[in-house]
């Protein structure tokens, strides 16, 4: 395996991590206003991400500097052709971040209630906008000879991708919701996971829309493979939410993520971005990518950052492991 193909595959991972960690994120985000009935049940919701919201961007940090060193061509097409929506990604995340760590500073119903509606389009915008992205990358965008992008925004509003923003986001939501339910306490538990039964039925028909067109257009036996483990987590899933089992509803929940993404790049491979003008104008892990030597250079590094960053975040999650409740929120003075 060549080191272009081994960064396709370590982006790939980042990528999933990231819609792992984020997309819970994402579904607490959209359930402050779907899920918690007063302000104290949002709080309690906001203070379940609170300790590791942060920390879970450093993927798409990570994704994103991989990508720009390691296939710089793919780097350059993607975030020249695909600027307004990722302008959008990047104004909410900016604006979500502010909005956890002011909405605190004043105890005003308003000050706080506007913050609280930056959370929840800030969550919901980026987890529709990523399934648009990865929806375009996969079926391929207008890219000409010069390896530049040259259709419109409008060209991005195509029906497969729209389809794949609304199964980010309801996916995002279910997981967020099963997160919910997992770390709260009362009856925001049990809320949460009525709310997921929803959610997670939902989820499975846009999901085996999506992953089926994706499949009969680009898929193969692996691409295949993946897709069926991704439905039969999202199955069980929702068979361990019914009976209560949290933490088991959460990690299928994770596994149905990771298995629909790893589809996508399966599709993918050994393009990084399709064009759908001309096949030989497709952008592929050899073409796109930068020298040996820089490939070389970035894996020694990686090998060395990635476990201290895997260690902290993880002993991170571990601190922050236990429930809370409207009983650990102090009341507002």
């Amino acid at each position: 395996m060549e080191l272009h193909d081994v960064w396709f595959v370590l982006i790939a991972v980042l990528w999933t991590g990231y819609f792992f960690l984020e997309g819970f994120d994402f579904g607490i985000g959209v359930l402050t206003k779907l899920l918690a009935r007063d302000r104290k049940e949002r709080r309690v919701l906001i203070n379940t991400i609170g300790p590791v919201w942060d920390g879970n961007e450093v993927w798409l940090l990570s994704a994103g500097g991989a990508t720009f060193a390691a296939f710089p061509e793919w780097y350059a097409t993607l975030f020249s052709g695909f600027y307004l929506p990722l302008l959008i990604i990047l104004i909410c995340l900016i604006v979500r971040g502010v909005a956890f760590e002011y909405r605190v500073k004043r105890d005003e119903e308003r000050w706080q209630r506007n913050w609280e509606h930056a959370i929840f389009w800030c969550s919901l915008l980026p987890a529709f906008l990523w399934g648009v992205a990865f929806g375009n990358i996969v079926r391929g965008v207008r890219i000409d000879a010069h390896k530049e992008y040259v259709g419109s925004v409008l060209d991005l509003l195509n029906p497969y991708a729209l389809l794949g923003g609304l199964v980010t986001l309801s996916l995002f939501t279910f997981h967020g919701a099963v997160f919910a339910s997992l770390k709260t306490l009362g009856g925001i538990r049990e809320r949460a996971r009525r709310t997921a039964t929803v959610l997670g039925l939902v989820t499975a028909v846009l999901a085996v829309g999506f992953l089926g067109w994706t499949q009969l257009d680009k898929g193969d036996t692996a691409s295949l493979v993946a897709m069926a483990v991704a439905v039969v987590a999202l199955v069980a899933g929702l068979v361990m939410n019914r009976l209560g089992r949290e933490g088991w509803s959460f990690a299928f929940s994770g596994v149905t993520i990771v298995a629909a993404v790893a589809m996508l790049f399966l599709t993918l491979f050994p393009n990084v971005m399709p064009s759908s003008l001309n096949e030989s104008w497709n952008l592929t892990v050899s073409n796109a990518s930068s020298s040996a030597y820089t490939l070389k250079i970035m894996t020694w590094c990686a090998g060395i950052a990635t476990p201290i960053v895997l260690l902290y975040q993880g002993w991170t999650y571990w601190v922050f492991r236990k429930r809370i409740g409207t009983q650990h929120i102090a009341e507002a003075h």
